[in-house]
């Protein structure tokens, strides 16, 4: 069981490690990690590609495809999209099933960096309390450019570029409007996803950058 004390130190040490990368770029992380464990026990090769891409090199319909797909209020939120949250709430009392999608890109950038995708009620715990500290040190344009580089886009491909490089073959600054908009529908389950499947999710998503006004 964790102490008053672990979780203090634990949220100060992380909190040293955000102020670090508001100027530093992480050379791997948590989830990363978690892939290369992963295939030492799995029969398939196993190859990490990945290009670190300042967000002024990476298409900004792919930040907005992104944004429109995985947290609408971005822009609004503090790290934590608490409408989102009370609504998903009232669906899983209604359903009696824990409803999904009430993560922010700031909670996806905190399980990315310091966690693994294993699901679990205290990783989900810290996930809320760092992802407003979050917020607060890096800023929205940096939490969304160590996203952009950071989240999987298939069997080890992480970052906008690799994902441009690898499904495309064209650079993330080149990605056009419906290529931007089926890499972000792989974001739910990108080592299963593939984008030309992504037809009518990809619709959807684009639908949705147009309402708010991209």
């Amino acid at each position: 069981m964790w102490g008053v004390g672990a979780i203090f130190a634990l949220h100060l040490a992380i909190a040293g490690l955000l102020f670090l990368l508001r100027y530093v770029n992480p050379p791997t992380t948590g989830v990363q990690m978690q892939r290369r464990v992963g295939s030492f026990f799995s029969k398939a090769s196993y190859r990490k590609i990945r290009t670190y891409a300042p967000l002024d090199r990476i298409s900004v319909d792919l930040q907005h495809a992104v944004i429109a797909a995985e947290d609408g209020r971005f822009y609004e939120d503090g790290g934590i999209d608490w409408k989102q949250v009370r609504k998903v709430a009232a669906e899983s009392r209604e359903s009696g099933e824990i409803a999904r999608g009430a993560s922010t890109i700031t909670q996806q950038l905190v399980k990315n960096l310091f966690f693994t995708t294993h699901r679990n009620p205290i990783r989900k715990a810290l996930e809320y309390t760092l992802a407003p500290i979050t917020d607060t040190i890096l800023g929205k344009q940096r939490t969304l450019e160590l996203y952009l580089n950071v989240v999987e886009w298939g069997p080890g491909v992480f970052g906008a570029e690799a994902a441009a490089q690898f499904h495309y073959k064209v650079s993330a600054r080149q990605l056009t409007r419906d290529q931007a908009a089926r890499l972000a529908a792989l974001l739910p389950a990108p080592q299963r996803r593939r984008p030309a499947r992504m037809n009518s999710y990809s619709a959807s998503i684009q639908e949705r950058m147009r309402q708010l006004g991209w």
